[in-house]
C-alpha cells in the first residue's frame, strides 16, 4: 500500500492508535487536535484501568449509565444493539468484573476520531486501532485502500487482502492470548483462529468480530442478515469461511 504522507500516533486505551492521512497537496501538517481529543476523551471515559473513569465507577455500582457522561450512555445503547444482533455472543454485561465495553469502544473511538478528519483537504485517511481500521476516502491515486488480514498461524504473513471501503475489525487469540470471553460460560473461548468483519461502522464491526471469534463459524449466520456487514473466519485448521459478499481482493495489487 502507498506509504502515508502524514502519520500521528496516539497512546490510549492500552494501545497505540495510528492516524494516517493522505493530503491532496502537502503544504503543512494537518491538524490532528480534534481527532486526538476524541481518543483521549474515550480513554478517560471508558478505561477499566482508571479507577476514576465513569465505566469503572459503573462496574463498582457507584453510578448508572444515566449518571454518566452522554458518550457513555450512547455506548451502552450501542452495546445493547450489538448484543441483540449477535444473538448474545457479544455481551459486555457478562464480562468478569461487570460491564466492560472494550470489545466495542476501541472501534467506536477510532470511528469518531476519523469523523474529525473529514473536513481536511485530504484524499483519504486511515485510523488504525491495534488492527481495527476505519477508513475515509481513497489512496491519492483514487484506488481503494487494501488491508491485509494476518495469517493466525504466522502473523508475519497475510492470509487475505481486503478492498476496504469503510471499516474492518479482526478478533482472535493468536496475538493477545486467551482474552476472548464466552458470555454464556464466563470462560475464555475462541472457536476460530480469527474473525474479521467489514462494515460502515467500526464500533459495531469490532463488537461483531469479537462475537464471531467466540461463536465460531456458526456466527456467520447472524452476520449474513445484517445490512452492509460481511465476515470472514479462519479456522484453527486454516480453513476459510465467509458470508456471501466479503470483499476479498482478487490480486494483491501495487504496493504489497
Amino acid at each position: 500500500m502507498t506509504q502515508p504522507v502524514v502519520r500521528e500516533l496516539v497512546h490510549v486505551m492500552g494501545t497505540v492508535i495510528t492516524i494516517d492521512v493522505f493530503p491532496i497537496e502537502v503544504t503543512e501538517r494537518p491538524d490532528f487536535t480534534a481527532a486526538r481529543n476524541v481518543l483521549e476523551r474515550a480513554n478517560e471515559a471508558f478505561s477499566t484501568w482508571r479507577p476514576d473513569s465513569p465505566v469503572s465507577r459503573m462496574r463498582r455500582g457507584e453510578i448508572t449509565a444515566a449518571d454518566a457522561p452522554p458518550e457513555v450512555s450512547a455506548v451502552v445503547a450501542a452495546c445493547t444493539i450489538a448484543r441483540e444482533l449477535s444473538g448474545g455472543w457479544f455481551d459486555p454485561w457478562a464480562m468478569p468484573g461487570g460491564f466492560d465495553p472494550t470489545g466495542y469502544v476501541k472501534g467506536w473511538a477510532a470511528q469518531h476520531a476519523l469523523a474529525e478528519l473529514a473536513g481536511l483537504p485530504i484524499a483519504g485517511a486511515l485510523v488504525n486501532a491495534a488492527g481495527d481500521i476505519a477508513s475515509l476516502g481513497t489512496q491519492p491515486s483514487g484506488a481503494p485502500f487494501r488491508i491485509g488480514i494476518a495469517d493466525p498461524a504466522d502473523p508475519r504473513r497475510l492470509a487475505e487482502i481486503v478492498e476496504l471501503t469503510a471499516c474492518i475489525a479482526t478478533s482472535g487469540a493468536y496475538e493477545r492470548g486467551s482474552h476472548l470471553i464466552d458470555p454464556r460460560s464466563g470462560k475464555p473461548a475462541a472457536r476460530v483462529a480469527s474473525a474479521s468483519v467489514v462494515g460502515p461502522d467500526l464500533g459495531l464491526a469490532d463488537a461483531l468480530a469479537t462475537a464471531v471469534a467466540v461463536a465460531g463459524a456458526d456466527g456467520l449466520a447472524f452476520i449474513e442478515p445484517i445490512a452492509d456487514y460481511e465476515a470472514l473466519v479462519i479456522g484453527h485448521d486454516g480453513r476459510r469461511q465467509s458470508t456471501s459478499h466479503f470483499p476479498i481482493a482478487s490480486q494483491p495489487g501495487p504496493g504489497w
